[in-house]
């Protein structure tokens, strides 16, 4: 199964990201955003953090799944290349749990492509597919 698509857009990035579940998903959806940012492959996986967030429904949890990660980025300097999420459910809405691996970013290790400055809830979509789910999302660069 591939992980993730870039989606067209005129003047930001989109990207739509498979799994066999919605777990999954979230986590080829954090790859195709740090893969904006650097090749991910150059990325080891060399500190872990965990994440843990609350949201309403699916659209927040995504929303804020992205959005933590890019201020990880900005805030601690940190590019990512491995993702292991968990996600269920809680009487407030939707519980993520996360690690996360990667290294701290060196423009001579990992060659910046495109800065991301944000998540969008612009063109968002979460379904399922046949074989899987799907999460779709667009970053403002």
């Amino acid at each position: 199964m591939k992980k993730f698509d870039w989606v067209e857009h005129p003047s930001d990035i989109g990207f739509r990201a498979y799994g066999r579940d919605l777990a999954e998903a979230f986590e080829n959806a954090a790859l195709a955003l740090f893969e904006i940012m650097v090749d991910t492959s150059r990325v080891e996986a060399r500190e872990r953090l965990e994440v843990e967030l609350v949201a309403e429904d699916e659209s927040a949890l995504l929303y804020d799944w992205l959005d933590k990660l890019i201020y990880l980025h900005d805030s601690e300097n940190l590019v990512f290349s491995k993702f292991e999420v968990k996600i269920e459910k809680v009487p407030e809405g939707l519980r993520l749990s996360a690690q996360v691996w990667g290294e701290k970013f060196n423009p001579a290790k990992h060659p910046e492509r495109t800065a991301v400055k944000a998540v969008t809830y612009h063109l968002m979509e979460i379904g399922q597919e046949k074989d899987g789910s799907y999460v779709q999302a667009v970053v403002d660069i």
